[in-house]
Parts: C-alpha cells; structure tokens; sequence
C-alpha cells in the first residue's frame, strides 16, 4: 500500500509514503518492490485489522492499495476506468459516461463493477485472470477509454493532457492503470465533509442516479449489513475476464 499521510487531520496538508517507516512493528509485513531507479521500496503490506489501525494512526486516511499481489507485482488481477468530470460537466453525465462504458464492456463480455469515489466521479472495476502485465493492462484500457470518446465526443474525452480536455466532457481516465499507479480502495474514506466513503454500487442504483454524500462513514455498517459486500467478486477465483482475447 501506498501511504497517503494526513498528519494534521483531513483538512490540512497531505504527503504520500511510500516506504514502511522505521522502527515500526514487527508484525507490519512489507513487500519489496524494485523501481525503475534500482530503488528497492519495502512497502506495508495491510492484511488484518491491526495493521489497519496501524496506518490509520499515522495519519492515512484514504488506502492507496497496489493493484497487483506481492509475489508478482507486474501481474494485476484487474482493470479500471477512473470517469472524472472535467470543468463543466456534472455528476450526472459522469453517471451517464458509466453507464456507457457498462454497455461497451459487456459487448465484449467483460464482468464490471462500480463504485463512487466518494469524491467527484465513478470507477469502474473489470476483474481479470491473472496473466498480462501492467503494461498489457493499460494499453487495452487506454484502446477502450480512446473507443469510447470516438463514439460520444459530445460526452467523453480521453484526452490526459489537462490542457487540452475539452470542456463538459467526462474523462475515461485510463492512465491509473500504469505501473506503480494507485488509486483509493474500496471503502476509503474520504478527506471531505461529512466523511464520505468510496462505496461500491450496483448497476441498477448508477441507472437510478446517486449522490456522493449518500455513501458516508456513519451510514456504511449497515449499508453493508443490508447489502453485503458488491466488491466480493473481485476477490473470487470465479467469473474473471481473460484479457488475452483482446490482446
């Protein structure tokens, strides 16, 4: 995990941590993970709730998790799209932007699961057999997200250079699919007011329409006791992509 350290609270400045500090508990287990540098970085690995609370008390407040296991960090066991109102565009298109590339995925029968970022927008989750690399990953990422902008310009651009989004789009960001890219895990809290939480979603609540602040940290316990967990399927064995057909 990468950690995104707050120590003066949510609303002050914030630094991301690689690195396992030191001294730390020799419970914290770590995974060495070379850089193009050479550098090789020991970063906490957060598997219990202890070494949870662990990071909590140093001041992260959303969890930054790797995207692949540690015994082949190259290897991610999913894909995502990270859909990010640009200036002019509303929640409401970025909900329409999901809805979109749902219908695009399961074209290619590709399972996918949403969630809010408990900040502007949506990510969209594809669960994978274990096998392209990082690499392979992005750039079939990147072949959609470019797909779809050809298809509703009016709604979506895939444009990463901030300079040269147009305005009122969507963007499919499917940049934070690269190497060493971390995003916000599944139910993060958020540094924002009243505490919102990075909720995973079902298909049909997206079609309803949905508010970030509906997903918070004092209604999330029982939000899970009546929904159990959406995000489930990215952990089984079972119902995983093989990126390899489109490769």
């Amino acid at each position: 995990m990468v950690m995104k350290r707050y120590p003066g609270g949510a609303g002050a400045p914030f630094f991301f941590m690689k690195s396992a500090p030191s001294p730390r508990p020799p419970w914290i287990e770590t995974c060495a993970i070379e850089h193009g540098s050479g550098s090789v970085i020991d970063f906490p690995m957060i598997q219990d709730v202890a070494s949870l609370l662990w990071v909590v008390n140093l001041g992260c407040i959303d969890l930054n998790p790797w995207y692949a296991r540690c015994d082949d960090t190259d290897r991610p066991d999913y894909l995502h799209f990270d859909l990010d109102p640009v200036e002019g565009a509303g929640f409401e298109q970025v909900q329409q932007t999901a809805l979109v590339l749902r219908e695009a995925l399961d074209s290619l029968r590709m399972p996918s699961y949403p969630k809010s970022t408990g900040s502007r927008g949506i990510r969209v989750y594809v669960p994978i057999v274990r096998g392209p690399t990082q690499k392979q990953v992005w750039g079939v990422a990147k072949a959609l997200a470019q797909a779809l902008a050809v298809a509703r310009p009016g709604l979506i651009t895939a444009e990463y250079r901030v300079a040269k989004r147009p305005v009122g789009r969507v963007l499919v960001d499917y940049n934070q699919n690269a190497w060493g890219r971390t995003l916000a895990s599944v139910y993060s809290v958020r540094p924002r007011p009243r505490a919102p939480v990075a909720a995973p979603v079902s298909w049909r609540e997206v079609e309803r329409g949905f508010r970030i602040e509906d997903f918070r940290i004092d209604n999330m316990a029982a939000r899970i006791a009546r929904h159990r967990d959406l995000f489930k399927p990215l952990l089984a064995h079972t119902g995983r992509f093989r990126l390899e057909r489109l490769l």
